[in-house]
């Protein structure tokens, strides 16, 4: 076990930048179909193919998911993932036809100091290609990928990633984009919210203060009163090896959006576009209410244990006034 949604057999992410623009592209290829859904609470969310994955439409399978940066710009990049599946023969077959299914989502990084005078089109379709074609079972964390220019209230954004082991052997794992507007962090810190599901230390072993003043309650968020529901989001996707159906993927996918509410203060406000996607690769058989619940209980955790892990990796942007991050401060 990495700690790393690649802990699920068969599944593999790529990152792509740019650091003049300071944006990226993570592409999360399934080298064989998965059942997913996705549950979307946020008020400003940005996505691709979202209704394929309604429950009322047919298609229950896809090939890859794409998580970018570049606000409704970088929806461009489910395409250059989508070329790169073509190249592979990978897709839905319709007679002669292969149409590759990548659902995405996209978080706002367009004003985090970046150069994004990139002319008549934006990069997103090419590094999303170049994710893709970059994907593999090991990948790095933090400013990389689509967090690469993710920011939130106190301290840069970033991609993390965490996994787990069932009692009954099924795996879970999560990756994160964290664009929120509220903080990943109590007060101005070192403690992170999730730290009751830290896991060995991974986001710094800080556990929480030992009382909480009303100073660490306050909210915090990115913008004050100015905050702008196009500017914010967090962004991920769970994948477990367990075989679920599409309501139950969605039903995992609601549950672990709990893990949200565990790692970030204030979250799923106006000025979020908060998503998160489900998916399964159907290698283990699993019980379909108790042990969904547990699998959606556990679930929730990873991704709590990932957001703080992306913001705790992360590393500032070389702009000047750029957001500081939590290690420049906590080391």
């Amino acid at each position: 076990m990495k700690n790393l949604l690649t802990d699920i057999a068969g599944v593999r992410v790529g990152h792509a930048e740019d650091a003049k623009i300071a944006t990226g592209t993570t592409a999360i290829i399934f080298d064989a179909l998965a059942v997913a859904a996705i549950d979307v609470r946020g008020g400003g969310p940005g996505t691709r193919e979202d209704a394929l994955l309604d429950l009322a439409s047919t298609v229950d399978r896809v090939d890859a998911i794409a998580l970018s940066g570049g606000s409704a710009f970088g929806i461009d990049a489910g395409g250059g993932i989508q070329a790169w599946l073509a190249e592979q023969g990978r897709g839905l077959r319709i007679r002669e036809a292969v149409i590759p299914i990548v659902p995405g989502a996209i978080v706002f990084d367009l004003l985090n100091g970046g150069d994004k005078a990139w002319g008549r089109f934006a990069p997103y379709r090419d590094l999303g290609y170049a994710a893709a074609l970059a994907a593999s079972d090991d990948f790095a964390l933090g400013s990389v990928g689509a967090g690469l220019g993710a920011t939130t209230a106190t301290f840069k954004g970033g991609l993390g990633s965490a996994s787990a082991v069932l009692a009954n052997g099924i795996k879970v794992a999560a990756i994160m984009v964290v664009n929120a507007v509220g903080s990943t962090t109590v007060g101005e810190g070192p403690w992170f919210w999730a730290a009751p599901f830290e896991e060995n230390g991974e986001f710094g072993g800080r556990g929480l203060p030992s009382t909480f003043t009303p100073d660490m309650l306050a909210m915090r968020i990115k913008g004050g009163p100015a905050a702008n529901a196009r500017e914010n989001t967090t962004i991920g996707v769970v994948v477990t090896d367990a075989t679920l159906t599409k309501p139950q993927a969605k039903r995992l996918a609601m549950i672990a959006h709990t893990g949200f509410a565990r790692a970030i203060y204030p979250v799923h406000a106006p000025t979020d576009g908060d998503v998160l996607f489900a998916a399964a690769t159907g290698e283990k058989p699993i019980e379909p209410l108790v042990g969904l619940t547990e699998l959606g209980t556990i679930a929730a955790n990873v991704v709590a244990r990932a957001i703080a892990r992306g913001v705790y990796n992360a590393t500032a942007l070389p702009f000047a006034g750029a957001m500081p991050a939590w290690k420049d401060r906590f080391g």
